[in-house]
């Protein structure tokens, strides 16, 4: 017959006279470690709408869609709890490092409906002035300007962009061109990539 060793029955009498390690859960709220891996959440006010989070996600998680209608955009961003593995990636890639941030939150649980695990934000988009599509999400060009400082001006987007949120230049609104030569004065307006390639081309 093989005896329990020392510490075997130190560690036994240990957990006999302190009780036992876990915690009381549910019964008591449970604080989790300071580097826990909880629910991330979106945070509207500092979240640019740049979607590298979305970029980053491995079990899809994070969605975004686009939506144009009568000359303005919106970009719709949706965080998912059920699908999430909290692998804190979109936190890790944040431009500003505040925009998603993983809470301290792990008692997900629910018998609800999925439509309630989920939560979404939107962002103003900027749009061409000239064909209309997306360019990017105004926090997120004025995030760039700000973090450029003067460099934005060496920019014709960024600059008219930084002029127009100081109200010093008037709101553009989208022309649909088609089929029609760029003029060089579209050059001063504000462009998705394609169509500044097209004006530097073509006036």
């Amino acid at each position: 017959m093989r005896y329990p060793k020392l510490r075997e029955l130190k560690e036994a009498i240990r957990a006999l006279l302190k009780g036992p390690y876990t915690t009381k859960f549910p019964f008591h709220p449970h604080k989790p470690f300071e580097r826990f891996r909880g629910k991330p959440y979106y945070y509207e006010k500092d979240c640019i709408g740049c979607t590298a989070c979305v970029n980053v996600c491995p079990s899809r998680a994070l969605e975004f869609k686009d939506r144009i209608e009568n000359g303005r955009g919106k970009r719709v961003l949706t965080y998912t709890v059920d699908v999430c593995i909290f692998c804190g990636q979109c936190q890790a890639n944040c431009p500003t490092e505040k925009g998603i941030m993983l809470s301290q939150d792990f008692d997900l649980a629910t018998t609800g409906k999925r439509e309630l695990l989920k939560q979404e934000i939107e962002k103003d988009l900027l749009l061409c002035e000239c064909c209309g599509d997306v360019v990017a999400p105004r926090d997120q060009i004025a995030w760039v300007a700000k973090k450029i400082g003067p460099l934005c001006f060496s920019n014709a987007s960024l600059l008219l962009f930084y002029l127009e949120n100081m109200g010093l230049a008037a709101k553009g609104n989208p022309v649909l061109k088609q089929d029609t030569e760029y003029l060089r004065a579209d050059r001063l307006k504000i462009l998705c990539p394609s169509c500044r390639r097209q004006a530097a081309i073509k006036s």
